[in-house]
């Protein structure tokens, strides 16, 4: 398997790359806040019931505000990413071997070997490559012929990094 695409220099695509990192990263904080916030309400209707609204309204509503600021965390950074990645649209580019990912981008090049890699996810636009539990980099699908891009999702399947 030999496969090579360019990536032209778009200002939006690092803002998108950016953006599908810091999902992959942050989607906790959601899940995090819906259960604070759930938490703190229950807390606050159950506490009026029962006659102690005034003594933890505080701890109550610190959970509320803390469960909705920690939904926010992560659209707003996400939406950060974006504001601040735009500026970086180079030229660039990916060969990608059985042996690793290789990128390039304007004057850097650099690399990933495939028995690094430890999974691979799929989003609607990229497969995000993880070493780790740390995503790494992602691979744009969508740049990519409709060929290739089934030859490399056959062999990640293969080795077992991509779900079929």
């Amino acid at each position: 398997m030999h496969i090579r695409f360019d990536i032209p220099a778009d200002p939006a695509y690092p803002g998108r790359v950016a953006a599908a990192l810091t999902s992959a990263q942050l989607r906790r904080y959601g899940y995090i806040g819906v259960v604070l916030a759930t938490v703190g309400v229950i807390g606050l209707v159950v506490s009026r019931g029962l006659g102690w609204g005034d003594q933890t309204l505080p701890l109550w509503m610190a959970m509320v505000v803390g469960g909705l600021l920690a939904m926010l965390y992560w659209p707003w950074l996400r939406l950060r990413a974006r504001r601040r990645s735009s500026g970086y649209a180079v030229d660039g580019g990916y060969d990608i071997t059985e042996d690793n990912i290789m990128m390039r981008s304007g004057a850097e090049t650099g690399g990933i070997a495939w028995d690094g890699v430890t999974q691979v996810r799929s989003t609607g636009e990229f497969w995000i490559v993880y070493v780790g539990r740390m995503p790494a980099t992602v691979i744009p699908r969508r740049l990519m012929s409709v060929e290739d891009a089934g030859t490399l999702r056959a062999f990640m399947v293969d080795r077992g990094l991509l779900r079929s």
